[in-house]
């Protein structure tokens, strides 16, 4: 029964409060008018009469529900007095004059008297609904602290919302992709917590989505969203039989234990997020340690064969069937040191270890460098160089970014036949702000389905046949990483004068050295090659 209802009177009412209220008043002014007559025949004045009817309307007003009863109470009470305590008795007439005062005056001490007493306990009866509205949150939120999933969350959440609102109140949880659960947890009217399928998903999730107010109303159900920072977490449904009877005080009581919910919820799966990134960091450590420790292992070993082919070959003339031996485990191993060297690059860029360490360096030189490395690795291709005629001085850590035109050239070389060119090309920007490394050849060209992934992490490309010295996809993303930290940047595209592909990267020619300490500090100096 809603404050408001109680209110506006009887005809709001329950039928079965009306007759006993009825019978309160009848009983209270019944006694004041014996107890008056008592008086009266003792001796009393009218005055003590007056003051008995006041009495009875206070204890009215008090023991009935809403300002009619009272208002009631008070009419009545002046009527009862002027029949049967004023000249001439019997009848509602009166001839002294004096009298007239007397009935306003009580009427209208008897309405105020009246008013008071149904506004104190109106405001009593507010305390304590609010005192319980209080008590049902504190309950609530003390429960939903101790739910570790959103299950639990919901059992609560139902429990005590049935409790409070005296309905069949059940929860739909949603899961990690925001759809809805194909069941949903509901409060039978034996108290017990059921598991039923949900109906109708397609049309609850129209009705929701298309939702302008604050729940959504059904033929079976009313349903309130529970929203959370990523959208829908849950929704509570509430019969609707029950909610269309909701007044204001039950709909705002109801939206704060929605808040409650997702507060929990929200936290529940904040505490999943965070347990899953942990987990995540762990196993990154465990993989990191793992690679660098096979990585720094494979080191040894490979440059023993590197040199061991090496000495093979000076010692065998190219006839002989040991030098195609030697030259093939020499490349071979080549390439495997090559991946050991990137897998450990990769490590560093992600624990953050790889220190750059700019200074200035002629920036033919380190491209002469790259070559003449790429000269031993593939002796078969030739590769052209262009440089500037002035000498090109550009702040760079010359091991890294040698390393990054050895990857390059290295993807050059793996693309290309040893027919077809290979270029490496350095030069200032239009604006004199940067130094542009190109290295370009005449391969099949970069697939556009690999183009937007090229520089991702062991990306390969999906479309070329596998072969054994295909790669594992770091290369390019750490020579990519190396040139950001670099302040520059790496992008590629196929050429537009023919077949192949160009690798573009370009490093300031100036640089803030404040910043670049910044982003030094407290890093460790690692020593050794970086691929």
């Amino acid at each position: 029964m809603s404050r408001k209802e109680e209110q506006a009177g009887p005809g709001a009412r329950d039928g079965r409060l009306w007759p006993l209220y009825t019978l309160e008043t009848a009983v209270f002014l019944l006694s004041a008018t014996l107890v008056g007559m008592l008086f009266h025949k003792i001796g009393f004045k009218e005055t003590n009469v007056v003051l008995l009817y006041i009495l009875a309307v206070f204890i009215t007003s008090s023991l009935t529900r809403g300002y009619f009863w009272g208002i009631l109470a008070s009419v009545a009470a002046t009527l009862t007095f002027n029949y049967f305590f004023t000249r001439p008795y019997h009848s509602l007439q009166f001839y002294d004059a004096g009298y007239m005062v007397t009935f306003a005056v009580m009427t209208v001490v008897a309405f105020v008297t009246s008013t008071l007493t149904s506004r104190k306990k109106e405001n009593a009866e507010r305390a304590l609904e609010k005192e319980r509205e209080t008590q049902a949150l504190y309950r609530l939120t003390s429960r939903l602290t101790e739910a570790k999933e959103l299950s639990d969350a919901a059992e609560t959440a139902v429990v005590i919302i049935s409790d409070l609102l005296g309905c069949q109140a059940a929860c739909l949880c949603y899961d990690e992709k925001g759809s809805p659960e194909k069941t949903f947890l509901q409060r039978t009217e034996e108290g017990t917590l059921v598991i039923k399928r949900l109906e109708g998903e397609e049309e609850l999730k129209k009705r929701l989505g298309q939702l302008h107010t604050s729940f959504a109303v059904g033929l079976e159900f009313y349903d309130w969203p529970v929203y959370g920072g990523q959208g829908i977490l849950g929704v509570v449904r509430i019969p609707a039989e029950k909610a269309a009877g909701f007044d204001d005080a039950q709909m705002v009581f109801l939206h704060s234990m929605l808040e409650c919910v997702a507060l929990a919820m929200d936290r529940i799966l904040a505490v999943r997020e965070q347990a899953a990134s942990q987990q995540q960091i762990q196993q990154e450590r465990y993989r990191g340690n793992l690679l660098r420790a096979i990585s720094h292992d494979l080191r040894t070993p490979l440059s023993g064969i590197m040199g061991t082919s090496e000495m093979i070959m000076d010692m065998s003339c190219r006839e002989d069937p040991r030098y195609e031996l030697a030259l093939g485990i020499h490349k071979d191993a080549v390439w495997l040191h090559g991946m050991v060297e990137n897998i450990l690059g990769l490590t560093r860029l992600q624990e953050g270890r790889m220190v750059i360490r700019r200074q200035e360096e002629a920036a033919e030189e380190i491209v002469g460098g790259a070559v003449a490395r790429m000269a031993g690795r593939a002796p078969e291709h030739e590769i052209q160089v262009e440089a500037p005629e002035e000498v090109l001085m550009v702040p760079m850590d010359a091991r890294l970014i040698m390393q990054v035109l050895i990857n390059l050239l290295d993807n050059a070389v793996k693309h290309t036949d040893v027919t077809q060119e290979i270029r490496v090309t350095v030069k200032k920007d239009s604006r004199g702000e940067n130094a542009v490394f190109t290295v370009a050849d005449r391969g099949e060209g970069i697939a556009a389905e690999d183009l937007p992934n090229i520089f991702q992490t062991f990306y390969t490309s999906q479309i070329k046949p596998v072969d054994s010295r295909k790669g594992i996809g770091l290369g390019l993303t750490i020579s990519e990483s190396i040139v950001r930290q670099h302040g520059g940047r790496m992008e590629a595209h196929n050429r537009t004068d023919g077949p192949g592909a160009e690798f573009i990267f370009t490093l300031p020619l100036k640089t803030d050295t404040a910043e670049e300490k910044a982003v030094n500090d407290g890093k460790e100096q690692v020593n050794g090659t970086v691929s």
